[in-house]
């Protein structure tokens, strides 16, 4: 990761506060059609790497989407805290939870190829694929 930085943030209510003490300042969109049925359209994260805390943890539920991840959100209010890629312990969290998103910058789309085609955004980005993404976690996992 490059450009960490230290973020503080929570959800919509106030019943979670969240600290990432090493995230990159790298956020992504992802267009996969679960981030889609999730999010209502492109799910705008940041790579908050393991060192994550969550003030209130009994605030927070966690839904298995997959085998391989899970998606966490407020009880109170619904808000979007987490995705989490179970085996790396890597958390990727919505950029809107924290505080001071100025210091975000906008670089990379993923799962490109299921973007539908009703919007698009002027930034220039690193487009990846969903097999593209898999396979670099894949191997992630793997070393």
């Amino acid at each position: 990761m490059s450009n960490l930085i230290t973020g503080k943030g929570s959800c919509l209510c106030g019943a979670v506060h969240i600290s990432a003490k090493t995230m990159t300042n790298k956020a992504g969109a992802c267009h996969c059609s679960m981030c889609h049925k999730w999010a209502g359209g492109p799910l705008i994260m940041v790579d908050c790497g393991r060192d994550v805390s969550f003030q209130d943890e009994e605030n927070v539920a966690v839904f298995n989407s997959s085998e391989w991840a899970e998606r966490g959100f407020c009880k109170k209010c619904g808000s979007h805290l987490f995705y989490r890629l179970k085996a790396q312990n890597q958390y990727f969290m919505p950029v809107g939870i924290f505080d001071g998103v100025d210091q975000f910058v906008f670089d990379h789309q993923i799962f490109i190829e299921e973007k539908p085609e009703y919007y698009c955004f002027s930034n220039e980005t690193q487009d990846m694929t969903g097999a593209e993404v898999l396979a670099m976690f894949s191997s992630v996992t793997e070393s």
